[in-house]
């Protein structure tokens, strides 16, 4: 499985100490940027907003319901209800705009790399949306992570390949 680009390995760890803290800390110096620390985009801040609101409902949902859809042979009907319920409340939610840019943005994320099976980064967003929303995230985050334990478990053959495709294969191999 394949990491999003531009996230270097060890990403968000602590720099190592050096020793005795700084003896005065005042603000940040004043001055250009170090183009070295952009992120490649010469956009002034107020242009990226809109692309983290225009992330479609359709987009992160979808693929968690068929993420459910596939589980439902191999997990408890309880523990599907009620991740199917939650994804329900995560749903009412995004129609009814009470969740933030950031938390619809990290979904997405979030669902692309369980598109990619990369189990470990997807429980990482998931972390950091409970981290720092979770007044927002509360009701149903805890079906996400649910979910993506339980995608965990499937053989990786019911995520890539429909059902349906089985069937029509064999015909085809006996011609």
């Amino acid at each position: 499985c394949v990491f999003p680009p531009g996230t270097p390995p060890g990403a968000g760890a602590p720099a190592a100490s050096t020793g005795s803290p700084p003896k005065s800390v005042g603000p940040p110096p004043l001055g250009p940027v170090n183009p070295a620390l952009r992120t490649g985009s010469v956009r002034p801040n107020a242009e990226e907003p809109p692309e983290d609101c225009r992330v479609p409902a359709d987009a992160v949902l979808i693929p968690l319901h068929k993420a459910l859809d596939a589980c439902r042979p191999t997990v408890q009907k309880q523990v599907c209800e009620d991740i199917g319920r939650r994804l329900t409340v995560l749903g009412d939610m995004w129609a009814q705009g009470k969740l933030s840019a950031p938390v619809r943005k990290r979904m997405n994320l979030l669902v692309q790399e369980l598109q990619q099976c990369s189990w470990d980064t997807a429980d990482e967003i998931h972390r950091s949306l409970m981290v720092d929303h979770v007044n927002e995230v509360s009701q149903w985050l805890v079906g996400v992570k649910r979910l993506i334990a339980e995608m965990r478990n499937l053989p990786t053959g019911e995520l890539t390949e429909p059902q349906d495709d089985k069937p029509e294969m064999a015909p085809h191999q006996e011609v």
